[in-house]
């Protein structure tokens, strides 16, 4: 299918608006949790990873449905129905009283949150395949830009209260909803519509049938170790700030800001210089080596100012991942986009199932009374360690397999 450029950019809105919903809420996220539960901050850093854990449940048991059905009815009303209910979701957290009801709205806002993957199908739709690895980079830099907005607003929201984030993305969730169903145009035409079925919308059938696509199977389990590593940002951050820096939920969102300029600028400019420079392989690789070398630099600090230095430079990591989409998007045939960004986001949420749980409760471990070293940046150094594996994994295939 010929690109246009129109579409990528509704797209690339749609993830920014998204991703402000989901940045709005993270700074006020360890104070809301003491608010509910009414426990230390390691307590709440262990609620924070079972919502979490949660969330990804869903989302693992729900990714390959939700991006069958869009290879089936289509792009658009996915989108659009899953960012209605995801309003009602923010809506429910805005008056959570108890820790259950705010689980119940992470149970919803798992089942629902499909947006990403059915976006970057319609990337993959609409994208030549030489052109895929620099437009899922697009995605990326929408993804950081909504991070920049998303942080700053939510951290001076957060003077109004720990509530008023929640009802700001609820807002912005139901007017992406209404954007898409105004503008975007839908991209799954009658020759690549795809019928759904079961045995490949379940998540464990879905892998089963990506995994028949040659080669496909090892790059997965390097993007499944990627992604466990990553998860510590979301899962960490705000509770490491607070507790190593002292730092407010103001200053939080801004430094969660500046990774969304850092990481939007990298996705957006230099992943397709990257790739020409070094080729698909070698830009992978450099990003993942990158990954592993800040992870482990970032659990060792002790300054607030050096660490704000650092983001720019860490965020230089994220070249690698659309290179590693390109590479598997390239692998399956075009009726067939939606069901591997379902798979993604399986892994994405296996990952984040297990992982949270390890990074919350590490964090809580070596931050007790107590404790026989005082390390916050334990969970960063676990993620290093993970971040070399993938590497390895990824290096142990034949060069002829990912060229």
């Amino acid at each position: 299918m010929k690109p246009s450029r129109l579409p990528i950019f509704f797209i690339v809105a749609t993830v920014a608006i998204d991703a402000m919903g989901i940045g709005l809420i993270m700074p006020v996220m360890p104070d809301l949790l003491r608010e509910v539960d009414g426990g230390s901050l390691g307590d709440a850093a262990i609620w924070g990873g079972i919502l979490a854990t949660t969330f990804a449940a869903m989302q693992f048991l729900f990714g390959p449905i939700i991006g069958s059905l869009s290879d089936r009815h289509g792009r658009k009303p996915v989108l659009v129905i899953s960012l209605a209910i995801m309003a009602v979701n923010y809506v429910l957290m805005a008056v959570a009283g108890t820790i259950w009801l705010l689980l119940l709205g992470r149970i919803i806002g798992g089942i629902t949150a499909a947006t990403h993957a059915t976006a970057a199908a319609y990337i993959a739709d609409v994208s030549n395949p030489d052109q895929k690895a620099a437009n899922f980079g697009l995605i990326g830099a929408g993804f950081g830009i909504g991070f920049v907005l998303g942080p700053v607003i939510g951290g001076i929201l957060a003077e109004f209260g720990t509530r008023a984030p929640f009802w700001a993305a609820a807002v912005l969730a139901i007017s992406n909803a209404a954007l898409g169903w105004f503008v975007l145009r839908e991209s799954v035409t009658d020759a690549t519509r795809r019928a759904f079925k079961w045995k490949r919308a379940n998540p464990f059938g879905a892998f089963k049938s990506i995994g028949s696509f040659p080669g496909l199977g090892p790059l997965l389990v390097v993007y499944f170790f990627f992604q466990i590593a990553n998860v510590v940002y979301p899962s960490i951050w705000a509770f490491y700030t607070l507790e190593r820096f002292a730092w407010s939920p103001g200053m939080i969102g801004m430094s969660l800001a500046i990774y969304g300029i850092s990481f939007g600028l990298v996705q957006g400019l230099l992943v397709q210089p990257s790739i020409r420079r070094f080729g698909h392989r070698g830009t992978v690789v450099l990003g993942l080596g990158l990954e592993a070398v800040m992870l482990f630099v970032i659990a060792f600090v002790t300054s607030g100012t050096l660490l704000l230095i650092l983001i720019p430079i860490s965020a230089l990591g994220a070249v690698g991942m659309p290179a590693l989409q390109g590479i598997m998007s390239r692998r399956v045939a075009d009726d067939a986009q939606g069901e591997l960004q379902g798979v993604l986001t399986s892994v994405n949420s296996l990952s984040a199932i297990m992982a949270p749980l390890v990074m919350t409760r590490s964090f809580a471990y070596f931050t007790a009374t107590g404790a026989p070293i005082y390390a916050p940046g334990a969970p960063f150094l676990i993620a290093s360690v993970l971040m070399v594996v993938s590497v390895v994994i990824f290096q142990m295939r034949k060069r002829a397999s990912v060229a």
